[in-house]
């Protein structure tokens, strides 16, 4: 048996037989497998490898594939299936093109099977530019959205991971980004657990994350990428991860550069690989060589994680006999098929969220209309469809191109940019608002006017990315920017039947138009047969069923500081203003209507789960989906204003009824401390069964006053 190598032996567990390779390694070998760009170490047949890939709304920057709507608008179907099934295609596309690439020796970066994929963080203000990557702002609906994301990169075989998946940024990560590098999030134990955790635990606990991926900034002091509290203490001694712990791109030269923790790169990589941090996205774990040599690092501290990432490999089946791997059958015409076109228009059409809809405007109907205006920056703008991390898509269809493909031969469509996006000119040597005259024109002609105004990630999006207009890629402020909202003021002026399509991968303040404008309604960044959607959604052939994942606040000036970690006054479960648009809204096309609601046990406790029911029929005229939403409110000083604790999206056809059953687990009624313990409190407690909130705005905007009951625990037990 002199040549048995117990790395090649399948019948072993992937973890024994990652450590027997490792132990074949040099100290340089496997100081270099730490690094995303992973050499080829011949004598042991080990493949070069680069884990560097991004898969955020389907495979990205690795030529085409089927680019789905952008996080923030799958976050907005409050739909957990779809969530899955659109993963679980990104994943079938990200296995065919890695099989077609391996064919033709392609071992370059973003083609490997490691997807850096989702981001979890929480939304916590929406002037952060890289929010619409986030499932928003609410901890339970980024729980159970990552935790489906995740199941459907992974897969459900009973051996192999059909890809890895990686939950990040981990954690308290959300701006501002052009200080990411050297800023410090201060948070209480008490918002790390309630807040900014409790996603990260679900993908690692629920979903068995293969990956979680540090952030840049401190967290109370500590790099996230080398801190002992995140890495060591919560992920791997309290969660029990078992997975590998990637860097965010180059942050941990950060730690001496900018954080000033460390003084060298030798002590920068130190501290990462002691506390756990297995592979650099970067190169200077290099380094580690001379940390060995110095005695800062341990060569079984390094032996550790190399095994940790030989381990991923194998579970991808990447050591194994080829046709034992069921996932090597994928074959390149897998990529951007018809039914994966289908699922994009789908999701798309779930995403959008109609916000407001005087004397039922929408959905036109077309036989009526003999012209129609479009008009906006964004009516004709592929960036406003796809958000950032994007593949390159066979087809793009934008608003201008979804609205005339619709309508056909019959109406005229007229069009106008109407303005720059965000300059006062569309020419460089024109006057101000050079495009007005035109707009009005455009609105002359028309029987109704569609404007597509918003952002694009140009605008918003991660530091240096794409080329911000705002150069560090976060919002100034919350408005329309440029002079948009002065030109939809002189769209309105026309007289003209006016619908207001925002795109934008984040909220807006639109308080004159919601005065003003009778129909209004969210894009989001749609995908790319996001023109399609928003089309088939405007003339009918699909009710709007979206959900809003953020709050739109009236103004920015009610928002606390940017880089104030706290979140008092933030987002809908601590804010003391009202909303513009509240968590959770969303109108239909179709009505719906609850009845014999039930919420099961009167008092709470250790182990007492409580069993919401309700009746929901379609008493409308069109098919339609609703979301059930359970929200729980502690009766106590200092607590949230209530908390989503429970969702369900339901289909049904009009007179059709169906009965939802949602039960709560005894920790939908805890609250953290400020040791991070988890505590059932004595007192009284409110549950909420509904379509919506049980905030005055939501229910003056649907005319739906959740169902709720009080409920009590008699005793105060930590959980």
């Amino acid at each position: 048996m002199e040549n048995y190598k117990a790395y090649l032996d399948e019948s072993l567990g992937f973890e024994e037989r990652a450590k027997d390779l490792v132990s074949r390694m040099t100290l340089e070998e496997k100081v270099f497998q730490t690094l995303h760009a992973a050499p080829a170490i011949d004598r042991l047949d080990v493949k070069a490898y680069n884990w560097w890939n991004e898969a955020l709304h389907g495979v990205a920057r690795a030529g085409v594939a089927t680019v789905f709507p952008q996080a923030i608008g799958l976050a907005a179907s409050f739909d957990e299936d779809l969530l899955e099934e659109v993963a679980d295609t990104i994943s079938t596309e990200g296995r065919a093109k890695f099989n077609a690439q391996q064919k033709y020796g392609d071992h370059d970066i973003y083609k490997g099977l490691t997807f850096w994929s989702p981001n979890v963080n929480i939304f916590r203000d929406p002037r952060w530019g890289r929010g619409h990557e986030t499932y928003g702002e609410d901890p339970y609906l980024s729980s159970r959205l990552g935790i489906r994301f995740v199941n459907g990169i992974q897969g459900n075989d009973d051996k192999y991971m059909k890809a890895a998946a990686c939950a990040k940024h981990f954690a308290v990560h959300s701006g501002p980004e052009d200080v990411r590098h050297s800023f410090n999030a201060e948070c209480s134990t008490q918002d790390l657990y309630e807040t900014y955790l409790p996603a990260f635990k679900a993908c690692v606990q629920e979903a068995d994350v293969e990956s979680v991926m540090g952030a840049y900034n401190r967290t109370n002091g500590e790099p996230c990428c080398g801190s002992k509290t995140l890495l060591q203490d919560i992920l791997r001694d309290e969660w029990g991860f078992k997975g590998h712990v990637v860097s965010d791109c180059w942050a941990i030269k950060d730690f001496h550069e900018y954080h000033k923790v460390t003084s060298t790169p030798v002590e920068s990589v130190s501290l990462a690989m002691n506390n756990g941090c297995d592979l650099n996205c970067g190169n200077i774990f290099g380094n580690l060589l001379l940390a060995v040599r110095d005695g800062l690092v341990e060569e079984k501290t390094i032996d550790r994680a190399v095994t940790r990432l030989m381990t991923t490999r194998m579970k991808l089946g990447l050591f194994d006999n080829p046709d034992k791997v069921p996932f090597n059958k994928i074959a390149y015409d897998q990529v951007d098929t018809k039914e994966h076109l289908k699922l994009n228009l789908k999701s798309a059409k779930k995403s959008i969220v109609l916000l407001k809809n005087e004397d039922k405007l929408l959905p036109l109907d077309k036989s009526k209309l003999k012209t129609v205006g479009v008009i906006g920056p964004n009516a004709n703008n592929r960036k406003a469809l796809v958000g950032n991390y994007e593949g390159t898509a066979s087809e793009y269809i934008t608003v201008l191109e979804g609205v005339k493909e619709y309508l056909g031969e019959d109406t005229r469509v007229y069009y106008s940019e109407g303005c720059h996006l965000f300059k006062n000119s569309v020419s460089g040597l024109g006057m101000e608002n050079d495009r007005l005259a035109e707009a009005r024109m455009v609105c002359d002609m028309s029987d109704v006017v569609i404007a597509c105004f918003g952002l694009d990630p140009g605008l918003e999006g991660e530091e240096g990315d794409q080329g911000n207009e705002f150069a560090s890629g976060d919002k100034p402020n919350l408005n329309l920017p440029g002079i948009q909202e002065e030109v939809l003021k002189e769209l309105y002026k026309s007289g003209k039947p006016i619908i207001l399509v925002l795109l934008s991968g984040s909220a807006l303040s639109i308080p004159w138009a919601d005065d003003h404008i009778p129909a209004i309604v969210q894009g989001w960044y749609p995908g790319a047969q996001g023109g399609r959607a928003i089309a088939e959604i405007l003339f009918g052939d699909y009710s709007p069923e979206g959900k809003l994942p953020v709050t739109f606040y009236r103004t920015t000036e009610e928002l606390p500081d940017f880089t104030d970690y706290n979140m008092a006054n933030r987002t809908y479960r601590y804010m003391k203003n009202e909303a513009l648009y509240p968590f959770g809204y969303g109108l239909s096309y179709t009505d719906f209507d609850l009845s014999n609601p039930s919420i099961e046990g009167e008092e709470l406790g250790l182990g007492k789960n409580v069993l919401c029911t309700v009746n929901i029929k379609n008493i409308g005229s069109m098919p339609g989906a609703e979301t059930i939403q359970v929200y729980v409110k502690v009766k106590r000083d200092g607590a949230p204003n209530w908390q989503l604790k429970g969702l369900k999206k339901v289909y049904l056809n009009p007179n059709e009824e169906k009965t939802v059953s949602i039960e709560l687990k005894d920790t939908a009624f805890g609250l953290y401390d400020n040791e991070g313990r988890l505590i059932i409190h004595e007192g009284e407690y409110e549950v909420f069964v509904g379509t919506s909130q049980p905030d005055e705005r939501s229910i003056k905007l649907t005319g739906k006053k959740p169902y709720s009951k009080i409920m009590r625990s008699n005793q105060t037990v930590i959980l």
